[in-house]
């Protein structure tokens, strides 16, 4: 998760086998989404989790699916602020620890993860 400068907030692991709208509610529950945009990609379109966050006060921009059976409208403008993610990760890989996972355990890859991020954080 980022905020609207592309600094990281938060960061929770999962197996690479496991879809990431699992852990949504998780990564976004500790903060106020009282009239914040979310932003996210299609993989992230589920009524369910869209309807939480409207419940919470927050303003969804999230592309429909295709398959979607009441698509909805999206600011183009917007949704083009998510790059911002995207360009996190770049800056995430040029740690080379990072970028090459050496960590074998869960835990060691997220302090390296944590410890990156604050690099970014202090730059």
């Amino acid at each position: 998760m980022v905020d609207g400068l592309g600094n990281p907030l938060r960061f929770i692991l999962s197996s690479g086998n496991r879809n990431d709208i699992c852990l949504a509610k998780t990564l976004l529950e500790p903060f106020d989404l009282r009239g914040k945009l979310i932003l996210a990609d299609k993989g992230y379109d589920s009524d369910k989790f869209v309807r939480w966050i409207e419940k919470r006060g927050g303003m969804v921009v999230i592309p429909s699916r295709v398959i979607a059976k009441h698509p909805r409208t999206i600011d183009r403008l917007i949704y083009n602020e998510r790059h911002l993610v995207e360009n996190l990760f770049l800056k995430l890989k040029n740690h080379r620890r990072f970028a090459t996972r050496y960590e074998k355990r869960a835990a060691s890859f997220l302090a390296v993860t944590l410890l990156a991020a604050a690099l970014l954080w202090l730059s």
